[in-house]
């Protein structure tokens, strides 16, 4: 009993899973101060991604808006307090604080803020608020690197608060499980009003991170339910798959599906907003189904060079007929980026980009909208700089 007491005070988390990132770099302490850090307990981070951006919607005007954005910037702080106690801490200051009224007591603007517990080899824990453990190669990147998500991840929850635990099969395989809120705000918020609660909102998430042929293939696979309201669920999946082919020469593809008896990403909800409002419950649709694809591709052709393209195929569906709300697909989006970046210093992940993003959405006749397109050039800097 004192073993099993134990484990559930100090549950939660993939001392792995949330390590992004790392470097050589030496921090702007040890530059100032010619003084060496010899400590690990305390490690900080500006998170940042800036740009000058140029949009366009050639359905309408042409050129639509051109501004300098700061997309990404987030502190971040992390350490290890003993060899087997850490903790993780990061905040996106460019999004509102106030979390007086959300479940977990905790503003949307923090991404992590919690403790982690190494029992032994191969059992790990974190507990607080964390990203979910969801599958997919790029889900799992720094926010900074992406220069643009797939409507699917854009539109998740995807910082709660819970437990995770994983378990280190051996060096090459790792399975986490999690259970997480599963939601940030009130039910009214995320769904509307007119659905009874569930006493359990929460969401159960199996994932395995696998290395295979000697790190040629990686895979990133995961299978989650999430309690939305009472007798209504979410079921998604997703595996993320990374290829190495070479020092040069990598790739990701992800493949990602969510069922959703309630609409909880909102796409298709604001697709059927012209229809019958009593058949979407007061705000959510029912029974929505999304299906995602992504794939990126790398090419390191000088050291301090990458060129890189990435394509999105997305669908919008509803699974069931209710009403003069027909079952089918409602909207297919296109996404596609290409660009090139530059690393100016060993040993750091700064590096300079120009990249090309366009997004193209076509939709069916039960849809009745119109089509559109819309592209985005970029020119900007990505940077997780080390301050101590």
């Amino acid at each position: 009993m004192k073993k099993l007491a134990l484990l559930i005070l100090v549950m939660g988390c993939a001392a792995g899973a949330f390590a992004q990132n790392a470097t050589n770099e030496k921090t702007l302490f040890e530059r100032v101060t010619q003084i060496e850090k010899k400590m690990d307990w305390f490690n900080f981070y500006l998170n940042m991604q800036g740009s000058f951006d140029a949009s366009f919607n050639y359905d309408q005007s042409g050129l639509s808006e051109a501004a300098f954005k700061m997309r990404q910037f987030r502190i971040e702080a992390k350490g290890n307090i003993t060899p087997w106690l850490s903790y993780r801490w990061r905040q996106r200051l460019n999004r509102g604080n106030n979390g007086g009224n959300n479940i977990d007591n905790m503003p949307t603007s923090i991404d992590i803020a919690g403790i982690g517990v190494k029992l032994n080899d191969q059992f790990s824990f974190f507990a607080g608020k964390q990203c979910a453990a969801y599958g997919g190669i790029e889900f799992d990147l720094n926010p900074i690197e992406i220069y643009e998500y797939s409507d699917m991840i854009e539109n998740m929850s995807n910082f709660m608060t819970g437990l995770n635990i994983a378990y280190q099969i051996c060096d090459n395989h790792q399975l986490q499980f999690q259970i997480l809120d599963s939601r940030n705000g009130s039910q009214d918020e995320t769904y509307g009003p007119g659905f009874e609660k569930s006493r359990a909102p929460l969401l159960y998430t199996l994932n395995w991170n696998g290395n295979l042929f000697d790190g040629i293939y990686k895979t990133r696979w995961s299978a989650s339910v999430m309690s939305e309201t009472k007798d209504k669920q979410m079921y998604y999946y997703a595996l993320g798959n990374d290829f190495t082919f070479s020092k040069k020469v990598n790739m990701f593809v992800d493949f990602m599906y969510s069922d959703e008896q309630i609409d909880r990403k909102g796409i298709i909800t604001g697709i059927l907003e012209n229809k019958d409002a009593a058949l979407l419950d007061g705000h959510n649709a029912l029974d929505a189904e999304y299906l995602s694809v992504v794939t990126k591709v790398n090419y390191r052709f000088q050291p301090k060079w990458n060129a890189f393209v990435k394509g999105m195929y997305e669908t919008a569906s509803v699974s069931k007929t209710r009403g003069d709300i027909e079952k089918g697909n409602y909207r297919t989006s296109y996404g596609y980026l290409a660009g090139i970046e530059y690393y100016p210093l060993e040993d750091s992940n700064l590096h300079f980009f120009c990249t090309f993003v366009g997004r193209s959405y076509k939709f069916t006749d039960r849809a009745a909208q119109k089509g559109y397109n819309t592209q985005r050039l970029e020119v900007g800097f990505i940077y997780q700089l080390p301050m101590f």
